[in-house]
């Protein structure tokens, strides 16, 4: 029976059941496609990272004795949307049966379904085996409960698949390391020069000018320096292994003027297209951390794997229990304009203006800069959360809607009313300056709230917390900054408020 199976560009997974073995009878396809490009504005290095990870996978399948079919973006039988390629390829080749790998994001998953449905052949879906978990296991295990702590289903997850626990207890005697995964960075701390890959992708750039595709960010070399095979990838996973790891936990939340990554692994790219799998990392690194663990601290490793077990497994889990419904939550009714800075990073607030030109410029911020640095404050000019869900599954190489939306909408934007995050992630320059050395050089004072030169988060913190005091007030988490707010002189908070309101209705003047 003639079958052809598809593959989405997040789905290069080499080590999947279907390439175990050849079959002159199954034939696979990959399309470069106008739908995938379009449905946001992509970072031009986003764009340019899939299509070269997809190009190459098809030459290693066909490598390996596999038959493909290709379509690059200009090709000329490129509709350039799957159903119609699809239709296209099973009435030429004769397909008697089709095949996919359920798709992680819901748009595609219900297209694809939708488009079974109207064919005439049959048809079936197969795991991307790449997860720990299936997509239902995160709703299972929340089942009848009110809250969806994912500190719970961590430790779940430790015990489950048997990672750093004794005998069900955790090793240490700590479940969670995360204080002592605060530090700012120390300057006398070495950091390794990080790893590049060469990737030469002159005629990928070539092919996305051609197209016309709009895109954002910049992209001022001819190479593409994140992994886009298998063995680039275990290759970054080696060297985060043997150069990073030993100081990743203290610095994860660390930012730094003159640092892009720090000690971090720079492997979510090529674990999202699935180049690498969760498993992989997760045992390769506790295999290295075993033969050193008298340099490498527990916190160190205990932070990275709350990442990738707890983190990852847990955003996609709590994205495939409240979708579709959850992509339009906006429980904290926030109308304002994303400002013209994000697309820019002009602007003259240090920690922004260095976290938005890292993200233009690379494609990448690390979970901090994301979270406390442009998310904290779209969420405190009270932002509509559609167009920050729009600038970050664009602008990050790595971001695609099942671990963005639910990290955007839930933990950043506090959108879904407090599904995932216990409380918003918001604050004033303070935490900023705590963490990071943006305050140094800054225009503004950190210490200042309504001076012409005061930093704009001070103000802003303290007008989102009265401006949100019906919605917010009553959360546990939230009643000390509540008890200090109504102590404050109303004058001064009036004056705070007026400072406030003026950022926002012109934010990019600051």
């Amino acid at each position: 029976m003639k079958t052809l199976r598809l593959i989405l560009g997040d789905q290069l997974n080499i080590k999947h059941t279907w390439f175990k073995k050849t079959d002159h009878n199954v034939l696979y396809c990959l399309f470069e496609m106008r739908q995938e490009t379009d449905y946001v504005n992509h970072h031009i290095q986003k764009v340019i990272g899939f299509f070269s990870a997809m190009r190459q996978f098809a030459v290693d399948l066909e490598q390996l004795g596999h038959q493909v079919y290709y379509l690059k973006i200009n090709d000329k039988g490129n509709s350039q949307h799957l159903d119609d390629n699809l239709l296209h390829l099973i009435k030429t080749h004769n397909i008697e049966h089709f095949e996919y790998i359920f798709p992680d994001e819901y748009r595609l998953d219900k297209q694809i379904n939708t488009f079974c449905k109207t064919l005439p052949i049959t048809s079936n879906a197969v795991s991307a085996e790449h997860f720990y978990t299936n997509r239902e296991d995160v709703a299972q295990f929340f089942k009848g409960k009110k809250q969806f702590l994912m500190e719970n289903f961590y430790r779940n997850m430790r015990k489950k698949h048997k990672i750093l626990v004794v005998d069900d207890q955790p090793e240490g005697g700590k479940w969670n390391f995360d204080k002592s995964n605060r530090n700012k960075w120390n300057e006398d701390v070495n950091i390794p020069g990080y790893k590049w890959f060469n990737n030469d992708v002159k005629a990928v750039v070539k092919a996305i000018k051609k197209a016309n595709i709009k895109t954002i960010g910049k992209f001022n070399t001819k190479t593409f320096s994140y992994p886009i095979t298998r063995v680039q990838a275990l290759d970054q996973l080696k060297f985060f292994c043997e150069k990073l790891l030993i100081h990743f936990g203290s610095y994860q939340d660390a930012m730094h003027t003159e640092e892009q990554y720090l000690f971090h692994s720079r492997l979510s790219f090529a674990m999202n297209l699935k180049l690498i799998s969760p498993k992989d990392v997760v045992t390769t690194v506790m295999n290295y951390y075993r033969k050193h663990d008298d340099k490498i601290g527990i916190s160190q490793i205990e932070g990275f794997i709350r990442q990738v077990i707890g983190w990852r497994e847990y955003m996609r889990g709590m994205y495939w229990a409240f979708m579709p419904e959850y992509k339009i939550n906006n429980k904290l009714d926030n109308y304002n304009k994303l400002p013209d800075f994000f697309w820019t990073g002009n602007t003259k607030m240090s920690c922004l203006k260095h976290a938005i030109n890292n993200s233009l410029e690379n494609g990448y911020a690390h979970h901090i800069q994301r979270l406390m640095i442009t998310g904290n404050y779209a969420l405190l000019t009270q932002t509509n959360p559609d167009e920050v869900d729009d600038w970050y599954l664009g602008i990050y190489v790595d971001a695609i809607e099942w671990v963005q939306l639910t990290n955007t909408r839930g933990m950043s934007q506090f959108a879904d009313g407090g599904k995932i995050a216990t409380k918003p992630y918001v604050s004033s320059g303070s935490y900023i300056n705590k963490m990071s050395n943006y305050c140094t050089d800054c225009h503004y004072n950190k210490n200042k709230k309504t001076e012409d030169n005061a930093c704009p988060f001070n103000s802003l913190y303290w007008n989102f917390l009265d401006e949100k005091r019906t919605l917010l007030s009553n959360n546990f988490r939230m009643k000390m900054m509540y008890s200090l707010l109504d102590k404050m002189n109303k004058q001064e908070l009036q004056a705070i408020k007026e400072k406030a309101q003026h950022i926002i209705k012109h934010q990019d003047e600051y």
